[in-house]
């Protein structure tokens, strides 16, 4: 082929003109710079590489960690991990031998990206999410993700999101905006963790964890001062009363002082509040995990108290007066998880009274055929929205949708095995849920979402909204 040939093949002359005329319209500083940046441009981006490796998660546990590739650039994502599968959300596949990470090890996930996905997703163009996601879920072929891995398909689809709003050359959060038909962004209100107990940390507290929701603040950036001081207060009131070692933390950043039941806990926190100067501007929520300490059809207090009594059992019926008395006492605005995954009849009957918001974890794992059940058994009124536990963008985009047409809340949550990767925090602006979950305000893992949404607010600015009073409402 003559080099005249080579030329009109590839219509080399035509597009080279137009780069430097462009480049001579824009009166360009650096026209060479301007003729190689429009050039890349005007290239259609597609995935040309995908390398994925083992790293550690926020609990020293291995999870996937992705880079994709396209003429655009390398974009990386990694996924996050829970302290147990429940049977009803997509499966990660670990190694299962004791002898690497005591059976953790995510080897097998890693290589079904670099040898499977890879392979699959070559040449796909990053900007079709929809059909990326699902070239993975019909390679995988199994209800739960159980061939490939959600772990290693979740941190693929977050990549190729990445790399699709690099393509479109807009924000993450606007793209995935874009993606979800959404057209108002929204700065999320922050629930705080700020006690942590349960399986998440040492103390005798079985309840998961209590935060604090700083609805009255002006802007997410108070938001985020605000949960600060509480929580610096908060070390304080714990050093007093219990002394220093009564701030050790939790898993997600929340202290976890050897406090001997919840209202306890709640007072702590109240008084943090109180010293703040805040306490008409922040609420309180509970996360109870209740199926950690449900045995039969009771609910045992002292699940994790060594040489209990018995005496603090209770009855479904007894966890609903509980609950009323607390909301009359303290300002709490919403309880996750009160009973059993499997006792809708209670979680119904709590939620029915309308005390607060009744959010779904355990109970939905994001999964559709929970949450379309839960819709039509009106058994809560909000969706805890953890991407791993559907495994991809695409179908956790679904399954907000469902929740959003039910007029329910939705939590964008963390998991407490977590990665610095920040990518839950422009999904909650993106979406518009109003809600973000994500630790404490300390730790490096649990920050991340919070700095970037401190970076949102200030790339939008005049137009930053923050979701405040209407922190339970979805545009």
């Amino acid at each position: 082929m003559s080099v005249q040939e080579y030329l009109e093949k590839h219509m080399l002359s035509r597009k080279i003109e137009d780069a430097v005329n462009a480049a001579v319209r824009a009166k360009s500083a650096d026209p060479v710079l301007f003729i190689s940046n429009h050039m890349r441009k005007s290239v259609p981006s597609v995935i040309t590489k995908i390398k994925a490796r083992q790293i550690l998660d926020s609990r020293g546990i291995p999870t996937v960690e992705v880079d994709l590739y396209t003429n655009k650039g390398m974009f990386r994502a990694s996924s996050p991990s829970g302290y147990t599968t429940g049977m009803y959300e997509a499966v990660e596949i670990r190694d299962g031998d004791k002898g690497m990470y005591l059976g953790n090890g995510v080897s097998r996930a890693v290589k079904n990206i670099n040898e499977k996905i890879s392979e699959a997703l070559f040449g796909m163009d990053p900007t079709l999410q929809s059909q990326i996601d699902h070239a993975m879920i019909d390679l995988d072929r199994t209800e739960k993700k159980g061939e490939l891995g959600a772990n290693a398909i979740l941190a693929v689809s977050i990549a190729a999101c990445k790399a699709g709003a690099a393509e479109k050359e807009v924000p993450l959060y606007k793209y995935i905006a874009d993606l979800s038909g959404k057209t108002n962004l929204t700065l999320p209100v922050p629930a705080f963790t700020l006690i942590t107990g349960g399986k998440h940390a040492g103390n005798h507290l079985a309840i998961q964890e209590i935060m604090i929701l700083p609805i009255g603040a002006s802007r997410f950036e108070e938001a985020l001062q605000m949960g600060s001081e509480t929580y610096h207060h908060l070390k304080a009131v714990i050093t007093e009363k219990y002394g220093a070692h009564g701030c050790n933390v939790g898993e997600d950043g929340g202290f976890a002082p050897n406090v001997s039941s919840l209202r306890e806990a709640l007072e702590l926190v109240k008084e943090a509040v109180s010293r703040t100067g805040y306490e008409e501007r922040i609420k309180m929520a509970i996360s109870i995990a209740a199926t950690d300490f449900c045995i039969g059809t009771k609910y045992d207090l002292d699940f994790k108290v060594p040489n209990k009594s018995g005496q603090n059992f209770k009855s479904g019926e007894d966890m609903i007066e509980m609950y009323k008395e607390l909301c009359a006492e303290y300002p709490i605005v919403s309880i996750e998880d009160p009973f059993d995954k499997e006792d809708w009849e209670h979680i119904k009957n709590f939620s029915s009274l309308g005390f607060c918001q009744v959010v779904g974890d355990d109970l939905l794992m994001s999964n559709p055929k929970r949450i379309q059940r839960a819709i039509q058994e009106s058994t809560c009124n909000a969706l805890l929205l953890k991407i791993n536990q559907i495994g991809t963008v695409t179908e956790a985009i679904e399954v907000m949708k469902l929740a959003n047409d039910a007029s329910w809340g939705v939590v964008i949550s963390h998991r407490c095995g977590e990665t610095e990767d920040s990518f839950i925090a422009d999904f909650s602006v993106g979406l518009a849920t109003g809600q973000i979950k994500a630790g404490a305000p300390c730790r490096g893992e649990r920050l991340a979402k919070y700095n970037q949404l401190l970076r949102i607010e200030e790339e939008l600015g005049d137009q930053a909204v923050y979701a405040g009073q209407d922190w339970r409402v979805s545009p």
